[in-house]
């Protein structure tokens, strides 16, 4: 797992190619990045299921409830497949903007 910090946003890069695995090892790790936003980089996976990705749903629900964004960066084609109550977006720029957005919308209170 590559760890990118950039202001108050982690990036969180699986660099082993075993998406079971880096979720296991984000879910141990979570109290070492729990007040930082996560994206979360498996664009490297060329091929996902939907259940693939909505496996990290649980991290994502605790981490939202802690007033933090959880958004996954994929090369996943079909995104309305995937649960509404993810954020899931193509590039890291997309990311970024959408924590921008969620920071904002925190800011005032929604």
């Amino acid at each position: 797992m590559k760890v990118e910090q950039k202001g108050h946003t982690v990036i969180l890069k699986d660099t082993q190619g075993d998406l079971d695995s880096f979720r296991l090892k984000l879910t141990n790790e979570y109290k070492t990045f729990q007040k930082h936003n996560f994206i979360v980089d498996i664009r490297k996976h060329k091929t996902l299921s939907v259940a693939a990705i909505e496996s990290f749903l649980p991290l994502s629900k605790t981490h939202r409830k802690a007033k933090k964004s959880f958004v996954i960066v994929t090369s996943e084609s079909d995104f309305n497949a995937v649960s509404d109550k993810l954020a899931v977006v193509r590039s890291l720029q997309e990311a970024h903007d959408i924590i921008e957005m969620e920071e904002i919308e925190r800011d005032l209170g929604f």
